[in-house]
């Protein structure tokens, strides 16, 4: 699974063989520029979920949850999931754990709609969790990560996202369930793996988890694509004669 947030990667991702492409909140960061992934907007989610729907043919396409459309009010969370569904043509919606998720994940699996967990380090409440850092890392926090896999495998999930928990734990929780788990941090265990896609190709600046393998670097092509467009358009070297359009030397001379 991988992240894609407009119809250029929706198109390359499905061409890649990719199984599940994922319109992740992570938007507000990597995309948008926002501090936090807390701060995108439905709107925002649907808006460049419906351009990367139009390039994926093939794999399954889930529409993340972001935090205004089911934990600020999760009154509204079955309405926002089907307009994940209705207006963005996703397959599922993935949402984070908090504390109504399996209340929430329930209702919204009760009308029709397919439900990605995700446990573990969840960004979207990371503030309650001591910050951006592994989870599960004694006995007690790990056992809570384990219930909320089994839970939500009880209520009806096809899939849990497991981030930033010990592999061991990892393990232990893709062994007891009987639907994929699909890990980021979660070490090697995991049914499957997901990585922002500009994180993965090196397009995410500094912001380099451990977790994070980088396997291009476009920042460094992209730097002196652009570099070496500036040195000639000043050079007078850009457009030459091949990058130019010419009219009928007679139609021409009807101008002069």
């Amino acid at each position: 699974m991988l992240t894609a947030y407009d119809y250029p990667m929706g198109v390359l991702l499905d061409q890649a063989g990719v199984d599940i492409v994922l319109v992740g909140d992570s938007l507000a960061n990597v995309v948008l520029g926002l501090p936090s992934t807390r701060d995108v907007t439905m709107d925002e989610m649907i808006h460049h979920t419906k351009a990367v729907r139009r390039g994926v043919k093939n794999a399954l396409l889930v529409g993340d949850m972001p935090y205004c459309a089911y934990q600020a009010n999760p009154k509204d969370a079955v309405k926002n999931a089907q307009r994940f569904i209705k207006e963005a043509g996703c397959d599922a919606i993935k949402l984070e754990w908090f504390d109504q998720c399996l209340e929430v994940a329930k209702k919204i699996r009760q009308a029709g709609i397919k439900v990605m967990g995700h446990v573990g380090l969840t960004p979207q409440t990371a503030d309650q969790l001591g910050g951006l850092k592994v989870q599960g890392k004694d006995a007690i926090s790990a056992q809570k990560i384990i219930d909320h896999a089994r839970d939500l495998e009880k209520i009806g999930c096809f899939s849990v996202v497991l981030e930033c928990v010990p592999t061991e734990v990892a393990k232990i929780i893709t062994d007891k369930l009987s639907i994929p788990t699909i890990g980021i941090g979660a070490g090697k265990f995991c049914d499957g793996q997901v990585l922002v896609i500009n994180d993965l190709i090196g397009i995410s600046g500094s912001f380099n988890p451990r977790f994070v393998k980088k396997y291009a670097n476009l920042s460094g092509n992209i730097l002196s694509g652009v570099q070496s467009f500036i040195k000639e358009v000043k050079a007078g070297k850009f457009p030459d004669k091949q990058h130019s359009y010419t009219i009928d030397p007679q139609e021409l001379r009807q101008l002069k």
